[in-house]
């Protein structure tokens, strides 16, 4: 999953049977995404800063659920992720805002859920917001996305009486 520009691009793998070639797709949504989907995207933040190794871990580092994210965050965005096979566990992908206008690109190290030597203590957090991540974005590849309209760049002139010139 890529977003850039406010537009969704997903690519996914279907095999419907061991036996079978695996199929590969690309969709792309034209519509801006929902608010639903950044704000599910913006839950994933706290982690890229973790598992890339940009923030360290405080008594007030994590948001509650509803709140918007803490300007400890401002800097950072999420733009992607890849799910591992069986969705079994992800890695982040996101950008960091430098001083200057500049932008660090981040990647993290995959991350399983079932993470047995406890390297990452909040993978099982990861996990579920994750999937609530993902069902937004399954929603936008459904058709839930921004409502918006084109306005008018310029003033419609009132509509003039029609008059009929001959000319003779």
């Amino acid at each position: 999953m890529r977003l850039k520009d406010q537009h969704l691009t997903c690519e996914f793998t279907e095999q419907r049977t061991d036996d079978a070639p695996p199929r590969t797709f690309a969709l792309t949504c034209a519509e801006h995404v929902h608010p639903d989907l950044t704000h599910r995207l913006s839950r994933l933040v706290p982690h890229l800063c973790l598992l890339a190794e940009q923030l360290t871990e405080t008594p007030d580092y994590w948001p509650d659920a509803a709140e918007e994210l803490p300007a400890l965050f401002e800097q950072f965005t999420i733009t992607g992720f890849s799910m591992g096979r069986h969705q079994s566990g992800v890695t982040l992908i996101g950008q960091r805002e430098l001083t200057g206008g500049r932008v660090l690109n981040l990647t993290t190290p995959y991350q399983s859920f079932d993470d047995e030597q406890g390297n990452y203590p909040y993978a099982p957090l990861l996990e579920t917001e994750l999937l609530e991540a993902l069902a937004e974005v399954e929603a936008a590849l459904r058709g839930k996305c921004t409502d918006y309209r084109q306005l008018n760049l310029f003033e419609q002139p009132a509509a003039a009486p029609h008059q009929l010139t001959v000319a003779r």
